[in-house]
């Protein structure tokens, strides 16, 4: 008998040294490192291409939807293959207020956690999830991430929205690996603690 498996969700996310995930000025601020790092490009290629999904909040949806397209017609700002997985892989959008999606997009509302549930029983590969926000309080409230990993630059920004700021209830985590990157990028890879 074969033993039934489920699809692994694996969030990614970036942050400040001191836990910074949103700030107007975040990306400008981060951009120096993840744009020049072929180290932080091969990561990002590695988890993007072990999936065949991504779960998104409403928010990165639409600011990921804009700045990948814009990528494909510009050339600039990533890796055309990784551009391109970007645009052509499918989409779960969590949201309460979107009525419709494009970009490869369904969106999924009422009992998030079932519907997620849903998609991990389905076949495939992992599925990559962008981004903290407020999916996380379901998320990691019903257990359902596998893998967090968090990339953590090396600049203080100071102000802004905290890596799970509002999150209940506590949760408890191990740390399954380490990456340092030339650019001083500190990648913390955790799984749930059973």
């Amino acid at each position: 008998m074969q033993e039934e498996t489920t699809r692994k969700l694996v969030e990614v996310t970036f942050m400040s040294v001191d836990g910074v995930i949103d700030a107007p000025d975040i990306v400008r601020e981060a951009r120096q490192y993840f744009s020049s790092s072929d180290e932080h490009s091969r990561y990002q290629h590695q988890i993007l291409f072990a999936a065949d999904a991504l779960l998104l909040g409403r928010k990165t949806y639409e600011t990921f939807a804009k700045a990948y397209l814009d990528m494909a017609k510009t050339g600039k700002g990533a890796p055309m293959a990784f551009v391109e997985r970007m645009n052509g892989i499918p989409k779960f959008v969590a949201s309460k207020t979107l009525k419709t999606a494009d970009w490869n997009a369904t969106v999924i509302r009422g009992d998030i956690a079932e519907e997620v549930r849903k998609i991990k029983s389905q076949p495939g590969q992992n599925i990559v999830k962008y981004g903290t926000g407020p999916l996380d309080r379901v998320l990691f409230g019903q257990r359902l991430v596998d893998l967090l990993c968090i990339l953590v630059y090396p600049f203080a920004l100071g102000h802004g929205t905290h890596l799970f700021e509002g999150l209940k209830p506590t949760m408890h985590l191990s740390l399954s690996d380490v990456k340092r990157w030339e650019n001083g990028t500190v990648v913390l890879e955790y799984v749930p603690r059973k």
